[in-house]
This record gives C-alpha cells, structure tokens and sequence, in this order.
C-alpha cells in the first residue's frame, strides 16, 4: 500500500513559519543530565516542597517518547507530547494556517475544540456533517476543499457519537486530500478498530492524535500525543514553548506507561460495564435508543432529554445533553462510570 500522489508539506506551512528561528533553551544548548548546571537561572538549592522541582524539565521529554515509541512501534521522532491534546490542535492550526485566508474542514457533530481553536487563530471552518449513520461523506468532503483548505479533521471514535469512521473512508481521503488529515483518536483504546499510526509510513500527511486523559487515567496531567512524519513534529517543536510538557507530568505518565497491567484492567472493566450499561438503559421505557459505541461513553437518544437532565441533576449525576447537536436531537451523552454509578445511573432514569 503505498501513496499514490506527491505531498508538499512546504506549500501547507505558513511562509514566515517555514524560516522562524525557535527559542533555544538552555537545554537545547545542553542536553546532558549530569554536571553543575549554572546555565538556566535556577534555583541551585532545590525546592519548597519535597519533591525535587528546581531545575527545567526536558523540553523534548525523551525518556517518556522513548517509552511511548516502544509501546505504539513508533519512532521517537514521530511523537510530539504537549499540554492535552488541545495544544497540538493548536499549534498545527498557528503553523499551517494563515489567518482570514485559510481554512479547514470539520464533520459535525465532532469535538467542538476543533472549531474553537480555528476561531481563535481567525480561520475559516467548513462544515460537511456526517451522514445520518454518523459516517464521513468523502465526495462532500473534497468537493469542499480547495487551494486554502488546508487541514480536515476527522474524530474516531467519534465525540459525541461514539463509533469509530470507516477506515476505507479515511484511506480514500488520505490519498485524494490535498492537506494535513489530523486523526483524532482520544477513545482508541476502547475500539475494536486499529489505530491509523499504522497509517504513518504509506501517508506524509496523516496526523494521529492520542490522550493520556482516558483510558490511561491521566486527565488532570493534561498530556497529549501527536503521531505524524518527522518534518510535521519538526514543525511542531519549532514552535511550541520550550517546557510545555512539566517535570511531574513527564515522570507521572512514565509511571503509568509501565503500569499495564492496570491499563488494561480499567479498559476491560470499561467495556465490560458498557455492555451492561447499554443493555440496561435500552430496557428503561424513557430510552429510545442506545447508539453502538466504540468509546468510554453512551450517547442515548431519550424522550425528554432536557426534562431527564434536569431530572438526573437534581439527583447529583451529571451527564452532558447533546439534543441541540445535529443529528443527535434527544440525546444525551453518558460516560460509562463504575459498576455502582451506573446502577445508580439506571435506578434514577428508571424513577423519572
């Protein structure tokens, strides 16, 4: 399988981008871990607290992407980490989008940081929903496109659908796509479908994006993964601020890394209790429907969706009502909780 078109990541890339001189850190200048380090302006005597938190952390984080590298079969200099996921977004729009001349493409209903971020840097967004399965419509998508398209994003799993795109569709948009295509895969380890990182030696202008902050139990370390060709990440670490990923978090996702036996024990655990959720609440007659679902959430189509939110507020449970959303009128959005929350969960929906 191989690409069938020449890819010009220079022509994406915004020109003043393309000859930014980056920051240099001291550790850029040095990035040895032994020595008397009088070269950043630290605090030599340690910290307030009884961690060691006085010196930089590595701008690069290179034993984390190292650990990362041998569990995705990446290459290290593949792997880009930044502050959650929503900073790589950003930063991918502020290296290839010229404002007020741009612009990308999003299929609703998806993430919404997709179009808050392109608001953000002034660029154009242009929107081809999906199809009423929650599938992308490829043809509508390159139609769309044209000279200043230049990113589409594509969520799979899909928030707030949950179910993942086909992956035929995501192949015939790789090849014809003129732009980057960002694969945003924050629920992958709750599906059955591959990973499109097997994606990254055939297409230069993937992107995969990953998360620490569901399925490994890392939301508030705010840690990210960028997946693409090394001259994207080149771009990416030619502009990102030189310590976006701390110390702490560095160390703590490193200790969750070689934890897998608990990773996998909280994924299965996940999908063992979304099947029960999903079969329990498509019994309650205030359910219409149980949407499939390829990530840690249920989106559940019910006949009173404000009235059953409010209902379940003032039960002190918190789900999200997507019923505004196209496509996902009546609905609200469920996170598959432990075993006692979500019986919790049915018990109350039952009383409404």
């Amino acid at each position: 399988m191989t690409a069938t078109r020449t890819f010009s990541l220079s022509r994406l890339m915004r020109p003043h981008i393309a000859t930014l001189k980056p920051y240099s850190s001291a550790r850029d200048e040095y990035s040895g871990s032994e020595g008397i380090f009088l070269d950043a302006n630290e605090n030599p005597w340690g910290s307030v607290t009884t961690q060691l938190l006085n010196r930089y952390p590595d701008p690069y984080q290179q034993a984390l992407k190292s650990r990362i590298a041998e569990l995705k079969h990446v290459p290290q200099e593949k792997i880009f980490l930044g502050n959650g996921s929503d900073e790589a977004i950003d930063l991918l729009y502020r290296a290839f989008c010229e404002p007020y001349l741009d612009n990308v493409i999003i299929c609703p209903p998806t993430y919404g940081m997709y179009e808050v971020s392109a608001e953000i840097n002034c660029v154009e967004v242009r929107r081809i929903p999906l199809s009423a399965d929650f599938q992308l419509r490829p043809d509508a998508i390159i139609e769309a496109a044209d000279w200043h398209t230049k990113m589409l994003f594509i969520c799979s799993p899909n928030n707030p659908t949950a179910n993942s795109m086909h992956l035929e569709d995501i192949r015939f948009l790789l090849e014809r796509f003129e732009g980057l295509v960002v694969i945003d895969e924050a629920y992958i380890d709750f599906s059955q479908q591959p990973s499109c990182i097997t994606l990254l030696e055939v297409y230069p202008n993937i992107v995969v994006l990953q998360t620490f902050s569901k399925a490994w139990g890392l939301a508030a370390l705010r840690l990210g993964m960028a997946f693409a060709s090394a001259e994207i990440i080149g771009v990416l670490n030619k502009i990102k601020p030189p310590y976006n990923v701390s110390g702490v978090a560095q160390r703590l996702a490193l200790e969750g890394l070689n934890n897998q036996r608990q990773f996998q024990e909280m994924v299965s655990q996940t999908l063992e209790q979304r099947q029960w959720l999903s079969h329990a609440l498509a019994c309650l007659p205030e359910v219409l429907h149980v949407y499939p679902s390829d990530a840690n959430f249920l989106l559940v189509k019910v006949k009173r969706p404000k009235e059953m939110y409010d209902f379940l507020i003032s039960r002190k449970i918190i789900v999200r009502d997507r019923s505004r959303l196209a496509l996902c009128e009546g609905c609200l959005r469920i996170t598959v909780g432990t075993a006692e929350e979500n019986q919790q969960l049915v018990a109350a929906m039952s009383q409404f």
